[in-house]
């Protein structure tokens, strides 16, 4: 749990958006950025991000709803969304947990996800539902 970013303070709810501005978030942080982690299946190395979650209620898309697009792959389970127009992916329905999003912390307002080092890695190219399936 992290409330305190470089000089940022965590809000409880704290906008995020994406680079040009058309889609902004706002997310429920009561405890901070929770679990945050790189990842490194085939989308996240290749988009960098630093991820952290929330519950699917933890997110309200308050400006550009239909400025977001979907990217399904593989299972087609997770739902990573980008910004229409910069390209930015601002946050994702996790396959590994449908109950929540998991959300690009680059995009929280006024974060440096850099301030966040070290942080934690993901092996995502071994997904759990990836061995369930190959059984």
């Amino acid at each position: 749990m992290i409330k305190k970013v470089g000089n940022t303070e965590i809000q409880a709810k704290h906008r995020a958006s994406c680079h040009c501005g058309a889609v902004v978030l706002e997310l429920d942080l009561p405890d901070g950025i929770v679990g945050a982690r790189r990842c490194d299946c085939s989308m996240c190395r290749r988009r960098g991000t630093i991820v952290a979650f929330v519950p699917l209620a933890g997110i309200t898309v308050l400006q550009g709803e239909e400025d977001l697009k979907l990217y399904q792959f593989h299972t087609k389970t997770a739902k990573h969304y980008f910004c229409a127009h910069c390209g930015i992916y601002t946050h994702h329905q996790r396959r590994s947990d449908p109950t929540q999003y998991g959300y690009n912390v680059g995009c929280l307002e006024g974060v440096n996800p850099f301030d966040l080092e070290p942080v934690k890695t993901y092996d995502g190219v071994n997904h759990p539902a990836d061995r369930k399936a190959a059984s």
